[in-house]
């Protein structure tokens, strides 16, 4: 396995990537608000990456056998003026997206990745990095747990209306 910065030579893959984690999350979700919209195979690289793109991020990709099998994206924390209001804003990085293909999980590449972005992060002034993770998905949150993370917040949500 080797990590490489996005290629688009690897789009497609990165696409079905996507797609495989948004389908965990829908099956997954308790509360039946996730869905895989209409668009979301064509749209949601695009954007990630454009979001990536403006905070200072990257994108890597495990590659094996010439395929894509995993993806992570990274970025710098971007404050605002509100934020320095309560809070200290450290340099931070953010972990957008994560996806190892189900065929190949828990051989390394997930922690290869994260190191990889890790390195960067560091590299770009970052003391912190934070990651959400959705609250049904108890394999990622054990997985970053092992991985020297720890729970800071959580959304609390409650159903008002049928």
């Amino acid at each position: 396995m080797e990590i490489i910065e996005y290629n688009k030579k690897y789009e497609e893959d990165c696409k079905d990537l996507l797609v495989e984690l948004e389908e965990y999350i829908v099956s997954i979700d308790e509360d039946e608000l996730d869905q895989v919209g209409e668009n979301y195979r064509e749209k949601m690289l695009e954007f990630d990456l454009d979001d990536i793109n403006k905070a200072q991020g990257k994108c890597y990709i495990a590659i094996e056998n010439d395929k894509a099998i995993g993806l992570i994206m990274g970025k710098k924390r971007i404050y605002d003026e509100e934020d320095y209001l309560d809070y200290k804003c450290p340099e931070a990085g953010i972990i957008t997206e994560l996806i190892v293909t189900n065929k190949v999980r828990s051989t390394g590449t997930g922690k290869a990745l994260m190191q990889k972005i890790e390195e960067y992060l560091k590299s770009i002034g970052c003391k912190y990095i934070f990651i959400d993770v959705f609250a049904y998905n108890t394999n990622a949150e054990n997985f970053y747990n092992k991985g020297g993370y720890h729970t800071r917040m959580k959304t609390i949500v409650k159903k008002v209306e049928d």
